[in-house]
C-alpha cells in the first residue's frame, strides 16, 4: 500500500490466517516492524486483538471519519 494502510480498511499483505505475508522481508513497513504483541495490543483472543487494533486505528487515523447519518 504506497500511500499506507487507511484505518479501517484490510491490509493486503494479511493472509488468510491472519499472517503477515511480509513479516521478516525488508519490504515489510518500519511501521509494522515496529509493533510488538503485547496484552495491550493483542490482548487475550484473536477477537479481542481485532478490536483492540481497530480502536488503535481509530484513534490515530489521520483522514477525517465519514459523517454520521442523520
Amino acid at each position: 500500500m504506497p500511500r499506507g494502510k487507511p484505518a479501517g480498511v484490510r491490509c493486503v499483505q494479511l493472509t488468510d490466517d491472519l499472517r503477515c505475508a511480509l513479516y521478516g522481508r525488508p519490504e515489510r513497513p518500519a511501521f509494522c516492524a515496529g509493533l510488538r504483541p503485547s496484552p495491550d495490543l493483542c490482548g487475550a483472543t484473536a477477537a479481542e486483538a481485532m478490536r483492540l487494533i481497530a480502536a488503535l486505528e481509530t484513534a490515530t487515523r489521520l483522514d477525517p471519519p465519514p459523517p454520521e447519518a442523520p
